[in-house]
């Protein structure tokens, strides 16, 4: 037994080690662009040992895409479905959970823009649009257009320009830490303090005085 137990915990590690290592050669490769090897490399196993437990590139690949959708997703469920906050409290909180998983992975939002580019239909079906539309945050954004204190009434358009302000800073974070003279954690800085004033500006945009 004990003996199969250590055998079933070397497993998982490795299997765990490989994937922590796929995700960052996905997320800075994609698809196209990864190679097993690289990812071997990166796990400093050999080849032969990763093909044992993931036997293409593609299985791996979807495990990865599949997690990295689960965990950029989650952040906005679980927002704008809280019936407890108001919708300032909604936009401050995409905001602060978004900007935090960037920082920490900023080839996130790169890898899922190129791959959807791609992979199109696959992982757009593994989007939450549907939860989003039937939310708790449309149904306040309804309300208070009708109360007035809105003046946008196609929530799509606020949408965009939300998460426009937050993704757009890191998929040219390149550029502009060049114009800036920014090095990683000055521009991690600039984004921490965005948190802030996002809904600030969100709210002068689309907020009756």
């Amino acid at each position: 037994m004990k003996t199969k137990n250590f055998k079933n915990e070397t497993d998982t590690n490795t299997e765990e080690k490989i994937k922590r290592a796929a995700r960052v050669v996905f997320h800075k490769k994609g698809f196209q662009g990864a190679r097993t090897r690289d990812i071997a490399e990166e796990a400093q196993i050999n080849l032969a040992l990763l093909n044992y437990y993931f036997r293409t590139k593609e299985k791996l690949f979807q495990l990865i895409m599949v997690e990295t959708l689960a965990e950029f997703n989650q952040a906005m469920v679980e927002v704008v479905n809280n019936e407890n906050t108001t919708l300032e409290k909604k936009i401050q909180l995409i905001s602060e959970k978004y900007i935090d998983l960037t920082i920490a992975e900023p080839e996130i939002p790169l890898f899922i823009m190129s791959e959807i580019r791609t992979h199109g239909a696959a992982i757009l079906e593994k989007l939450p649009a549907n939860a989003i539309l039937q939310s708790s945050f449309i149904k306040q954004y309804q309300q208070a257009v009708k109360n007035k204190t809105i003046i946008e009434q196609n929530p799509l358009h606020f949408l965009m320009n939300l998460m426009g302000m937050i993704i757009f800073p890191f998929i040219s974070s390149p550029i502009l830490k060049n114009v800036g003279r920014l090095n990683d954690k000055q521009f991690n800085k600039l984004m921490e303090e965005r948190k802030q004033k996002i809904p600030i500006w969100i709210k002068a945009m689309f907020m009756a005085p």
